[in-house]
């Protein structure tokens, strides 16, 4: 017996193979080591099965704007799923699919079905996607004994109007970068159901994370054809520090290439910004301004704490942007992109220190999924910038959801008229603590700071907390930030004071891209402020994690424990 049932086509072929299925979203990066296809992400259904060879169904993507780069690595390594079938709309893996397709002639075939279909999946065993069919079969299928009914080939949409600078990037009057970038840009804005495209006045860049040879290989093409930005271009935090990886004893097999990437980048026209908060840079974007930002917290705060108007690019669609300053018109960047469909409706415990921020991201995130919320409860909080960015860098974690919108606190909130509810009380956020709370030991060998990369005001905040305080030398702390933000904390005096507590600053890299021997290979237990990092840590580098606030991370710095029990406040 079988089931058979059509779809949308988002990246056409024709594979067949086991059925792996979850009704929960799946961050490739951090949540699949891309060099085995295996699922790392502790927290996820799937965590420890390999997605090497089956076909992967799941609801969307969601997390790291890097999961494209993860998959393309898969795929050129031989270790990606067969196909992917998906019930949402997603961006992230389908580009990954669409690059390999595109750049590298390799490719899986990626499709979208009915909410109906989907739920059905756990009845069979194997699947076959062929085009825009999906069959379902509860034994092996008879490859040879099934009809040929895949189509392959380019999804671009012809309706799409094209302006002349558009028709003039397809035809390589600009050059073969800028024709390939545009190719991929006109086969996102068919999968986004754009009309026409639209000018940005500035980009992001996340896919300058080194996530295997496929990420270096594709930079390295683009300035081989002699690629440059064409608007005012940042990089994200890359995988080491890029001035200091060998004093720091990084191996020569990442910290190479890893900079060979920046350098690529660079070489393209791109800033050495190297931060994954962008929004503190002097170049920010403001209010209603449209761009073309990629990474997940970045996204998430320039939508919803600035107003300023982007999607959630995935990694080498940023670069695509870069290159031509073009963009879909879709999504966020309109005003019905930007709606909540559903209302949470939260009560801030009384006595709750900064840890509430990211719990109440992570809660909102994992609730919300693919639907932009409104956040109602909040009004009397007094929220303020770095409030937001712990919030929205664990929400983004675990949501799909490009933006949220919180009543009182951020711009656009009185706008919106969800008619759906749902309550998060302090159950939800106790639980949301033991999800993160991963360690069963009290002892803490590793103080990390800084995912997001750490703001000139959390630098001031941490050398008060640590002054006149002696840290345990049992304890590493160490926090990332920017340069832009090192060098203002070191000109105040920040940086000195932490560091005389035995703080260890690091720059243009970020706690998602750490390991070891930045964090110390004997350290089994790290204690963080970071709702995101908490999620992503234990999959990334293999330790326990104990989750707090950043008062508390220093009390363990001190004295090399932290409490077990959640915090008074969630009690």
């Amino acid at each position: 017996m079988e089931l058979i049932s059509h779809g949308r086509t988002l990246v056409a072929g024709d594979a067949m193979g086991e059925l792996l299925s979850a009704t929960v979203g799946l961050s490739f990066w951090g949540g699949v080591d891309p060099r085995t296809g295996v699922v790392i992400d502790q927290h996820h259904p799937l965590c420890g099965e390999s997605l090497a060879g089956r076909v992967l169904a799941i609801p969307s993507g969601r997390g790291s704007c890097s999961g494209s780069g993860v998959l393309l690595e898969l795929i050129l390594n031989g270790h990606a799923p067969a196909a992917i079938v998906l019930c949402e709309r997603e961006e992230i893996l389908t580009l990954g699919a669409l690059v390999a397709e595109e750049v590298f002639e390799q490719s899986i075939p990626v499709l979208r079905v009915e909410r109906e279909v989907f739920a059905r999946l756990d009845e069979y065993r194997y699947a076959r996607v062929a085009g825009s069919s999906l069959r379902l079969f509860h034994e092996p299928p008879i490859a040879d004994r099934l009809p040929e009914t895949a189509q392959h080939g380019s999804n671009e949409d012809t309706t799409i109007r094209l302006d002349a600078v558009d028709q003039a990037f397809l035809s390589g009057r600009h050059g073969k970068a800028a024709q390939v970038a545009m190719r991929l840009l006109l086969r996102m804005a068919a999968i986004h159901e754009a009309e026409a495209f639209m000018d940005v006045s500035q980009v992001h860049i996340d896919g300058c994370i080194y996530t295997g040879p496929a990420s270096l290989r594709f930079a390295q093409m683009l300035t081989g054809w002699s690629a440059r930005v064409r608007v005012p271009t940042t990089l994200n935090a890359i995988s080491v520090d890029k001035r200091r990886w060998r004093v720091q004893g990084v191996a020569e097999d990442l910290g190479a290439p890893a900079s060979a990437l920046a350098d690529a980048y660079l070489a393209m026209g791109a800033q050495p910004s190297f931060t994954c908060a962008p929004y503190l840079l002097a170049s920010a974007p403001r209010f209603g301004e449209q761009v073309g930002w990629a990474e997940s917290n970045a996204v998430v705060y320039a939508n919803s704490v600035i107003g300023a108007r982007t999607m959630k690019y995935p990694d080498y669609l940023d670069i695509c942007i870069a290159l031509t300053g073009r963009a879909p018109l879709a999504g966020c960047h309109l005003d019905a992109g930007r709606r909540a469909t559903l209302a949470l409706e939260v009560e801030m415990p009384a006595g709750a220190d900064d840890a509430f921020w990211p719990l109440l991201g992570y809660c909102c995130g994992s609730v919300c999924g693919t639907e932009i919320p409104l956040i109602r409860g909040l009004e009397m909080s007094a929220a303020g910038p770095d409030e937001l960015k712990a919030f929205g860098a664990a929400f983004a974690t675990v949501a799909a959801a490009p933006m949220f919108h919180i009543a009182g606190i951020t711009p656009e909130a009185n706008e919106q008229k969800p008619e759906r509810q749902v309550r998060i009380g302090l159950g939800e956020l106790r639980q949301a603590w033991e999800v993160l709370n991963t360690a069963a030991s009290p002892e803490v060998g590793l103080v990390s700071l800084g995912n997001p990369h750490f703001s000139l005001d959390e630098c001031a905040r941490l050398a008060a907390l640590v002054s006149e305080r002696t840290k345990s030398a049992d304890v590493a702390v160490v926090v990332t930030c920017g340069r832009a933000v090192h060098d203002a904390a070191s000109q105040a005096g920040h940086v000195a004071a932490a560091e005389a507590f035995g703080v260890q600053f690091v720059t243009d890299t970020c706690w998602c891209m750490l390991g070891e021997p930045v964090i110390p290979p004997a350290v089994r237990t790290l204690m963080t402020n970071s709702g995101k990092y908490a999620h992503y840590a234990p999959g990334l580098v293999g330790r326990g994690v104990r989750f707090g606030s950043m008062a508390e991370c220093i009390e363990a710095a001190c004295s090399g424990k932290t409490q077990q029990e959640p915090p008074a406040w969630l009690s």
